[in-house]
């Protein structure tokens, strides 16, 4: 064999067989291997750099940890950005009408431009007293609301309602599906702090009534207007005002001409009639022939406000004495 061959498969020198021995005695000794344990302190020393080392369920918790920081980065700062937007134009098209588009498969009407000056201060008044007595109080959430809707969904046993504001229904509208669950709602209480922190209150209502849903393929007033009664929201009546903000709570399923099929919609129709359309009680020679006029009684207390999508108070299809009941249950235990 030549040197050349020798110096290739020469032994490994002195410090690396050293090392290769010091850690072999370590991992021994770190196993309970050995008969003789060293000192505490030279013990903690010497395994610091083996218990500084992550193990695999350390590594998956981290990483989990950091993916879900990403994602609320990504989701705080995308909507941060659109909502700045939005304070100076208005969104060519929203989250729920793209659902609606594409996955409803619906005609949708685009909404129309309106401003908050062309809205009649009867109707922002309807709106708020309705929907956000407190709209101008609080700062997106209102725990008020929350205790309010757990109540009212403990006594029904099925969770109706969710305590949403106004502001939390326009970043629904914006940027969610209608479909309920907790991670919804997590994301539409981030957004509502996000647009009470950006826009004045006066920019989230006017959101609120040039997109919210008012029917199959409608968003905003002034087209629901327009589609119900043939004109604009500035020349509708009051009673024709009352109808369109009441239908709110459920109007896929009614339109202002069948609200009085639905005990919820009727209890917040006769609300608004009573506060601002027709201040007197209704006589006994109420037209027979109107399912809002002889049945009703004017509720001393609030009406519930909109329920969470996928969860309007009447769920049955085809509007039966199933949902009827359970309607009237719902309005009842809410006043």
């Amino acid at each position: 064999m030549n040197p050349a061959s020798r110096r290739e498969t020469a032994f490994p020198s002195w410090a690396g067989f050293e090392k290769a021995s010091a850690r072999a005695f370590e991992s021994r000794l770190r196993l309970g291997a050995l008969g003789f344990d060293l000192p505490p302190e030279l013990k903690a020393a010497r395994l610091a750099p083996y218990l500084a080392r992550p193990g695999l369920p350390r590594r998956v918790f981290r990483a989990i940890f950091l993916g879900v920081i990403l994602v609320h980065l990504a989701w705080i700062l995308s909507t941060s950005l659109l909502i700045l937007a939005y304070r100076f134009v208005d969104p060519s098209a929203t989250v729920l009408m793209a659902y609606r588009k594409w996955d409803d498969g619906w005609k949708l009407e685009r909404p129309r431009d309106l401003s908050l000056r062309q809205v009649p201060a009867y109707l922002r008044s309807m709106l708020v007293a309705i929907e956000d007595d407190k709209f101008y109080e609080h700062h997106g959430i209102d725990p008020a609301a929350f205790k309010r809707a757990y109540e009212i969904n403990q006594r029904l046993s099925k969770p109706l309602y969710g305590g949403s504001t106004l502001t939390m229904q326009v970043a629904r509208t914006l940027f969610l599906v209608p479909v309920k669950s907790y991670v919804r709602k997590y994301a539409e209480v981030i957004v509502a702090l996000e647009l009470e922190l950006f826009l004045p209150k006066a920019r989230i209502l006017e959101l609120y009534f040039g997109y919210a849903e008012w029917g199959k393929g409608l968003f905003g007033i002034e087209a629901a207007a327009r589609h119900y009664y043939g004109v604009g929201v500035q020349k509708i009546s009051r009673e024709e005002g009352a109808r369109l903000i009441a239908l709110l709570s459920s109007p896929i399923r009614f339109n202002p001409d069948t609200i009085g099929k639905s005990a919820i919609v009727r209890e917040r129709f006769a609300y608004l009639v009573h506060r601002y359309v027709n201040p007197e009680p209704p006589t006994a020679s109420a037209g027979a022939g109107d399912p809002l006029a002889s049945p009703l009684v004017l509720p001393v207390a609030k009406p519930p406000a909109t329920p969470e999508p996928g969860g309007e108070a009447a769920v049955a299809a085809d509007g039966g004495p199933e949902a009827s009941e359970e309607e009237s249950r719902a309005a009842m235990i809410a006043q």
